[in-house]
């Protein structure tokens, strides 16, 4: 999906206007790199608010990636999906909330978390 992009937009004090040519970008060339292992899910809840994702926003997730410390990774946990960011230190593993009012996951004895794929993009829609 071709569009143009204008130059940078000033979101504090105006500024002058500035040559505003417009360039195209594709969003599929800028937010996805591995086509085939790559998903769009959207986001419910809020407890990764903190980290910039919203209810309802749409993630950008890439199963060929794979998942690092601090990565915000979509995960299986008792059979069901959360998004979270992930924590692994020492041997051990957690999944981090991105709000305080949530809990942090810890997988407790005989419990597995399964990394599904790594968010690389949130995209948001605003109300027109």
């Amino acid at each position: 999906m071709a569009m143009m992009i204008r130059n940078r937009v000033c979101a504090g004090f105006p500024s002058p206007a500035e040559d505003l040519g417009a360039q195209r970008i594709d969003l599929t060339q800028m937010l996805i790199v591995h086509a085939q292992a790559t998903y769009f899910l959207r986001a419910s809840g809020h407890s990764m608010e903190e980290a910039g994702i919203d209810d309802n926003d749409i993630l950008v997730v890439d199963r060929a990636v794979k998942p690092r410390h601090n990565h915000i990774v979509v995960a299986i946990v008792d059979g069901d999906f959360t998004v979270k960011r992930l924590y692994q230190r020492a041997g051990r593993i957690k999944l981090k909330a991105a709000n305080p009012t949530y809990r942090d996951i810890e997988p407790k004895d005989g419990q597995t978390i399964e990394v599904w794929g790594v968010v690389t993009s949130s995209i948001k829609q605003f109300p027109v």
